[in-house]
């Protein structure tokens, strides 16, 4: 799927109105907090979007141990709130740092500039003198050119009123007629005070712009270098945060077995599964993470390395002829054929569906196409389609069906089946590529599941 539209999650637990049970030693959602109004607005929906799914898992858990339930609370809020609003904050610093940074390139290349026209003017006063004025001088020529055979007087007359080669001379400069010859973009600070400076007087305003320029840049640089550091700050606390996830969900894991009511294992199970696809999103930056490291940015200034010509992509299967509706069928899950590795676009549904299942042991063709289309592909494979939920099971959303993109459809994974008709999904691609997202669906027979 190239891109998706999707809906609020149906399940009722996750947006249910807001109630107290007493019992539970948990602390509530801090109070929204924002810069702009928009952002006060999102806030505030997230913040009473927390308040009732902690009502709603509170209501669920009720009977069960203080010790367990809070555990669980605890995971849901690490996991829906403060990882949440950490990763915000990572954005936000992100996107401060490549600003600061792009500011002191800036800043950089301007003082780089103002240094080589430096340069290339104190080449130029060894040669003429600081006295040599490229102005005066260039209209002087112009003249020249312009009064080769003709007589000089009269039309110096009829163009300024001049009576002099060096009245016209003057003239012209101070109608601005023509501009230096050899103007550039580092020395235009002094030509803006004068036209008709000379050269020891524009190199004296361009040392006095790079020195400007000079502090302007040595300011950029460390405002940059301040962001990159809180960025990293950050970063490392969002780490922190999910590795304290994991270590909770690990926890509750061997725990869960011991509550005793179906609707406190379910609510137990889906901050377990939330948990989980947070643990995913964490996976996936460290391996894109790991591979910008990789990345071979030449050599600096040693001897050309020698290109490496990357091997060939396996060739697409041809794509299946369209199917009839599949009828349900029985057996196993999976299939190595068709199956040449995760060739779907990354940080899209398919590349979830597939890299997902792959973890569960369950192999998937590489090119069943876009994420409606899955269900209709799959059983030129050899797979199972039918409309029953089960665990690692693709579910394959018709265009439109459910929030879907209309035109390209969906794809999901099963994460847990339960035992009144619904069932836990995670996906990827919730609100842009990369997003993760879980939700519990009702099956009334409408789905298609790749088995």
């Amino acid at each position: 799927m190239t891109n998706v539209r999707v809906i609020k999650p149906a399940l009722a637990a996750l947006v249910a109105a807001a109630a107290c049970v007493g019992g539970l030693a948990f602390s509530s959602a801090q109070p929204a907090q924002a810069d702009t109004y928009s952002d006060l607005i999102n806030a505030q929906n997230q913040h009473a979007a927390s308040v009732q799914r902690e009502a709603e898992l509170k209501q669920q858990l009720a009977g069960a141990s203080q010790d367990l339930a809070n555990k669980v609370l605890e995971l849901d809020d690490l996991t829906n709130n403060k990882i949440v609003a950490a990763q915000a904050k990572v954005t936000q610093a992100n996107e401060d740092a490549a600003t600061a940074q792009d500011e002191a390139d800036a800043a950089s290349k301007r003082l780089s500039a103002a240094q080589k026209d430096k340069e290339t003017l104190e080449e130029q006063i060894k040669q003429t003198g600081r006295d040599y004025d490229d102005a005066h001088a260039a209209v002087a020529q112009l003249a020249r050119d312009e009064m080769h055979g003709s007589n000089a007087s009269d039309v110096m007359s009829v163009v300024t009123g001049a009576t002099s080669t060096q009245d016209f001379v003057n003239s012209m400069q101070s109608r601005d007629a023509l501009s230096r010859n050899e103007s550039n973009a580092a020395s235009s600070a002094a030509t803006s005070l004068s036209t008709s400076k000379n050269r020891g007087e524009r190199l004296a305003a361009i040392e006095k712009q790079i020195a400007v320029l000079k502090t302007q840049a040595d300011e950029k640089a460390a405002s940059a270098q301040t962001a990159a550091e809180t960025a990293q700050s950050e970063r490392d606390a969002l780490d922190k945060l999910r590795q304290e996830g994991e270590a909770r969900r690990d926890e509750l894991s061997s725990m869960i077995d011991s509550l005793d009511s179906q609707s406190a294992k379910q609510a137990a199970q889906t901050v377990l599964i939330a948990s989980q696809v947070d643990s995913y999103n964490r996976q996936f930056q460290k391996e894109q993470q790991d591979a910008a490291n990789r990345v071979d940015t030449g050599n600096q200034g040693g001897t050309p390395s020698t290109p490496v010509t990357p091997a060939p992509a396996p060739a697409p299967a041809p794509a299946p002829a369209p199917a009839p509706a599949p009828a349900p069928s029985v057996g196993g899950q999976g299939t190595s054929n068709g199956d040449y590795g995760n060739a779907y676009t990354a940080g899209q549904c398919t590349y979830w569906a597939y890299e997902r299942r792959r973890q569960m042991g369950i192999g998937t063709p590489s090119y069943l196409g876009n994420g409606g289309d899955w269900w209709r592909s799959a059983p030129s494979y050899g797979l199972r389609v039918d409309h029953n939920p089960q665990v690692g099971a693709a579910l394959s959303f018709l265009p439109g069906q459910d929030g879907a993109d209309g035109t390209w459809g969906h794809v999901a994974v099963v994460e847990a089946v339960y035992g009144d008709g619904t069932f836990q999904i995670s996906e990827m691609n919730w609100g842009g590529p990369w997003n993760m997202h879980y939700r519990t669906l009702t099956n009334l027979g409408q789905y298609w599941f790749v088995h």
